[in-house]
């Protein structure tokens, strides 16, 4: 494992070494509440394969975390939301904090 994916806060809540609250887990794909959630549900949706961010994630994850993106999404509208806004920050100019690709389903 890589110093990248050592260091990773979301590699971490992937193994388990620190604690999430999880919404979705399936072999490629973990969502989990935003822990400083712009609106109640919050979620983020995240690759378990470290990559960086969108521009560099290989096509099966990142397929894997946009259908995923999708379900989550309607289910979170079928729950009461009026709609969501589903955000990919990449690269740090672009306000990507956290270094591993992360969706955020934010419900309105």
């Amino acid at each position: 494992m890589s110093n990248k994916e050592n260091d990773c806060i979301f590699c971490k809540i992937i193994k388990g070494e620190i604690p999430c609250t999880k919404v979705y887990e399936d072999n490629d794909v973990l969502a989990f509440l935003d822990i400083k959630p712009v609106n109640p549900g919050h979620t983020l949706v995240i690759p378990k394969k470290h990559c960086e961010n969108l521009l560099d994630c290989a096509d099966k994850e990142l397929n894997s975390v946009m259908k995923v993106v999708r379900e989550l999404s309607n289910k979170i509208i079928k729950d009461g939301a009026g709609g969501v806004k589903v955000v990919c920050n990449n690269g740090q100019p672009a306000g990507q904090i956290v270094f591993h690709l992360h969706v955020h389903i934010i419900p309105f």
